[in-house]
C-alpha cells in the first residue's frame, strides 16, 4: 500500500455553455483516478471549477441584457451541480472570480513583470474569439478555424506580451529528460513538434477599451489579463500558492487531465509561466482523446452533443461512468452512441457482473441458508483462484499509471470470468445432491463470495455505488481503511453473514 500525496485536476471549464458529455468524461476520469488512489492508501485533492472571464462571456452576458458576473454564477452552478450526478469526489471547486485565485493572478503577474519576462508591443493578428487568442496560419483550415470553422478577425491592437520564447530551449530540455511529463507519447511528440518551430511569445492582456471583463493587470490598470494567464493559474491558486500548509506536498505530485484540444495551452503556455514565476513543473499532463458522434467532435453549436444528466437519470451514474472508462482508450477518439453504451452495458456488467453475484447469491440461498459459509477447507485449486488476485495488484497499478482505465476494468472481467469458469468446473449444485459433500460445497461458494469480494473492490472507483451496495451487502464496511486492506486481500469475509434475499445487479439496457 502506498502512503503518498497524489493531487489531480480536470481543466476548468468555461462557462459560455452547458456542460456536457466531453465536460462529464474528463471529471469522472480524474474522479476514478482520485478514488484508485484513495483505495491504495495515497492521501488525494481533486479540483476542478469553473472558467469565467473573457470575451466570450460578455458578449453571451450582453445578448442576455445580464452582467458577465450574473451569467457565470448561473452556469458555473450549472457545473458544480453535475458533479453529484456523475459521482465526482472532487475536494475543491475553484471559480477564477474567487478573491483567492484573483489575488493570486495579480500576485504572479507582478512577479513575471518584475522578472523582466512581461513588456508591451503593438500587434496584429487573426484573432478566434472561439479560442479567445490569435491564431497562425498552421492553424486555419482554407482560412477557418480549426476548431469553430469560422474565419478569424483581424485586429491590431496594443498589448502586453509574456518572454515565452525565452523559456523554449529550457523547455525542450525538461520534456526529453522527463518522458512522463506529458503522456500518452503521441500528445508528446506533438509539443515537441510545436517546440521546434520558431519561439514565440504569448499576447497575455486585453485592453480594457474592448474588453473590461477579466482581472486587472496590476502594473496598467487599462488592461486585463488574457483569459489563459489567469486560467491556468487556477492550479495553483486552488491549493493555496504560496502560502497554505502542504502546498508543496501537493504540486509535486500534481496531475493535470485535460482533451487535446488545450495541449498548446498546458504543455507550452503553462510550462514556461511556471518557470518564469519560479515554480517547479508539474508531475504530468494526461492528454486524452475526444467522443465523437457522426465521426465529429461534439458540439452543442453543431447540435451534436450528448446530455450526461440524462444518461446518469436514465440508467444510473454507475452504468454512464462504465461506459465511459470501458469505451474509450485513453488518448484516441471514440464514437459515442446509444446501441455501443446497451451492448457493453448488457454484456459486462449486466450479463457479467451482475449475473455472477446473482448467480453465487442463488446458490447460498438453496445450500447455505442464504449465509456466508463459515466451516471451509480450501483446497489447491480454491487458493489457486484466489492467489491469482493479489498478482492483480501490481497489474492494474500499472494501467492506472498509464491512464488505461478500459485495461483496468479489463483485468477485472477477466477475473470474472475466472470466478464463473472455477464454479462451472467444480459443479457444486451437482456435488450438492450428494451426502458428505457438505463443507466442500461451502467451499466452492466462499470462495466464489471471496472472489467477487476483490472484484467490487478493485471496481469501486469506476461503479462506486454498486461496488458499495454489494460489498456491504457482503459485510464488508466501505470506510476507507476496511477498503485498503481488502484490496490487499488482508480481510477476508466473515462467515455466516446473511446474503440479500434477493439481489439487484445491473438491470439490462433495452
Amino acid at each position: 500500500m502506498s502512503n503518498e500525496n497524489f493531487y489531480i485536476t480536470t481543466p476548468i471549464y468555461y462557462v459560455n455553455s452547458v456542460p456536457h458529455l466531453g465536460h462529464a468524461y474528463t471529471t469522472i476520469l480524474a474522479d476514478v483516478v482520485n478514488r484508485y488512489q484513495k483505495l491504495i492508501g495515497n492521501k488525494t485533492f481533486f479540483q476542478t471549477g469553473t472558467d469565467e472571464h473573457g470575451d466570450k462571456i460578455a458578449k453571451a452576458a450582453g445578448v442576455k441584457g445580464i452582467s458577465p458576473q450574473e451569467l457565470t454564477d448561473i452556469n458555473s452552478k450549472r457545473f458544480k451541480e453535475l458533479l453529484p450526478v456523475i459521482g465526482a469526489t472532487n475536494d475543491s471547486f475553484i471559480r477564477t472570480t474567487d478573491k483567492i485565485h484573483k489575488k493570486a493572478v495579480s500576485d504572479l503577474l507582478q512577479r513575471v513583470y518584475d522578472n523582466g519576462d512581461i513588456y508591451k508591443a503593438d500587434y496584429e493578428g487573426k484573432y478566434c474569439f472561439g479560442c479567445e487568442r490569435y491564431l497562425g496560419d498552421d492553424e486555419l483550415k482554407e482560412g477557418k478555424c480549426i476548431d469553430h470553422d469560422k474565419e478569424p478577425e483581424v485586429i491590431k491592437e496594443s498589448n502586453y506580451f509574456f518572454k515565452m520564447s525565452k523559456y523554449w530551449d529550457e523547455l525542450k530540455s525538461i520534456i526529453d529528460a522527463r518522458p512522463e511529463l506529458i503522456v500518452p507519447e503521441g500528445y508528446r511528440n506533438e509539443v515537441m513538434g510545436l517546440l521546434a518551430q520558431n519561439p514565440t511569445d504569448l499576447c497575455i492582456s486585453r485592453p480594457k477599451s474592448r474588453l473590461e471583463w477579466g482581472i486587472e493587470l496590476p502594473f496598467d490598470k487599462d488592461f486585463v489579463t488574457y483569459v489563459w494567464f489567469d486560467a491556468l493559474i487556477n492550479y495553483v491558486s486552488g491549493i493555496g500558492y504560496p502560502d497554505s500548509i502542504g502546498f508543496e506536498d501537493k504540486w509535486n505530485n500534481s496531475h493535470h487531465v485535460i482533451a487535446k484540444d488545450i495541449l498548446k495551452p498546458h504543455c507550452i503556455y503553462w510550462p514556461t509561466m511556471l518557470l518564469s514565476m519560479g515554480i517547479s513543473l508539474p508531475k504530468q499532463v494526461a492528454i486524452h482523446g475526444y467522443w465523437l458522434i457522426d465521426d465529429s467532435k461534439m458540439s452543442k453549436s453543431r447540435g451534436r452533443v450528448v446530455d450526461p444528466v440524462e444518461y446518469c437519470e436514465t440508467y444510473s451514474r454507475d452504468v454512464f461512468r462504465y461506459y465511459l472508462m470501458r469505451g474509450m482508450r485513453f488518448g484516441r477518439d471514440s464514437s459515442f452512441s446509444f446501441d455501443s453504451f446497451k451492448d457493453l452495458v448488457n454484456a459486462e456488467l449486466s450479463n457479467n457482473l451482475g449475473n455472477l453475484y446473482s448467480r453465487v447469491v442463488g446458490m447460498c440461498k438453496k445450500n447455505t441458508e442464504g449465509l456466508i459459509p463459515s466451516e471451509v477447507n480450501y483446497q489447491n485449486v480454491d487458493r489457486e483462484l484466489l492467489d491469482f488476485s493479489k498478482s492483480f495488484l501490481e497489474k492494474t497499478k500499472i494501467h492506472i499509471d498509464n491512464w488505461q482505465i478500459d485495461d483496468y476494468i479489463g483485468e477485472i472481467i477477466q477475473f470474472c470470468d475466472s470466478i464463473n469458469k472455477y464454479i462451472n468446473e467444480m459443479k457444486p449444485w451437482a456435488l450438492a445432491k450428494e451426502p458428505g459433500n457438505a463443507e466442500r460445497v461451502n467451499t466452492i461458494l466462499r470462495t466464489s463470495l471471496e472472489g467477487i469480494r476483490i472484484s467490487f473492490t478493485w471496481l469501486s472507483p469506476v461503479v462506486p455505488d454498486k461496488a458499495k451496495k454489494i460489498l456491504e451487502e457482503m459485510g464488508v464496511t466501505s470506510d476507507s481503511e476496511n477498503l485498503i486492506a481488502s484490496f490487499n486481500n488482508q480481510i477476508f469475509l466473515q462467515g455466516n453473514h446473511p446474503l440479500p434475499l434477493k439481489v439487484q445487479g445491473f438491470p439490462r439496457v433495452e
